[in-house]
């Protein structure tokens, strides 16, 4: 187990807003506490979040407004420094060449040491819940884009003809893996997670998300008694001594 790295720059990539508040929150808020700067990034607007029959194609654009809105919120809570989005249509999403390298240029722009990303291979979680294929798109073109696009040169030449250039990441975080190797103690920042999620109040409606979080993040933590954990799949991709 590992769970002693703390990156200067951290940046996560995630479909949705709010993915990363039920997700690794937790773990971005440590950080964030302990002096890591947090990069939040946010592939879509999360625009076909609603299914209110009350609303038709043309509150899209004001859902995502409203989404965008709630997600700098919640990263306000976790102490994000910055929340940026893609704006790809929501529920539509592809691990396309042109999101990879979206992707690539802003861990070039940004450097972070670490990205946090969900699982490219998961497809089911138990026999309740079916993984949005936002979710494995987002988590496909977000891994690719850290190896082999951000650190190799002759890759998206346009982007190095910018200025953009290359940048190894030291380790990328899989959350939602099958077997997890890394456990993240998030016991003094479960409730910062907790009202980081609460801002999303559009997807949330009446219901709290507490007791839920709790027990989830209670059930990730038992194996290592840490009262509550994110557990992860981390990738060693560059030892400290090579890192540029």
């Amino acid at each position: 187990m590992e769970n002693e790295f703390l990156p200067k720059i951290a940046m996560s990539i995630h479909a949705h807003p709010d993915d990363q508040e039920f997700t690794v929150a937790g773990t971005l808020a440590k950080w964030a506490r302990l002096g890591c700067e947090v990069i939040s990034v946010i592939i879509t607007s999360g625009d076909s979040g609603s299914n209110d029959l009350q609303h038709g194609r043309e509150y899209k654009s004001t859902l995502a407004v409203l989404r965008e809105e709630e997600q700098r919120a919640a990263n306000a809570v976790l102490g994000a420094r910055e929340t940026l989005f893609l704006r790809y249509p929501d529920g539509e999403l592809e691990a396309t060449v042109a999101l990879r390298r979206d992707l690539t240029r802003l861990i070039r722009q940004y450097k972070p040491e670490a990205v946090v990303t969900g699982n490219l291979e998961a497809a089911f979680y138990g026999n309740e819940y079916i993984n949005h294929p936002d979710h494995r798109a987002a988590a496909e073109a977000a891994t690719y884009a850290v190896f082999p696009s951000a650190g190799t040169r002759l890759i998206f030449t346009d982007l190095l003809e910018a200025g953009y250039e290359p940048h190894n990441v030291k380790r990328l975080y899989i959350h939602g893996a099958e077997k997890s190797d890394t456990w993240i103690d998030i016991s003094q920042d479960i409730q910062t997670k907790i009202e980081a999620l609460r801002k999303h109040s559009s997807q949330l409606g009446d219901w709290d998300p507490e007791k839920m979080m709790r027990e989830w993040a209670a059930e990730e933590g038992k194996e290592k008694e840490m009262a509550f954990a994110e557990a992860y799949k981390v990738m060693l991709l560059v030892k400290d001594e090579e890192q540029v």
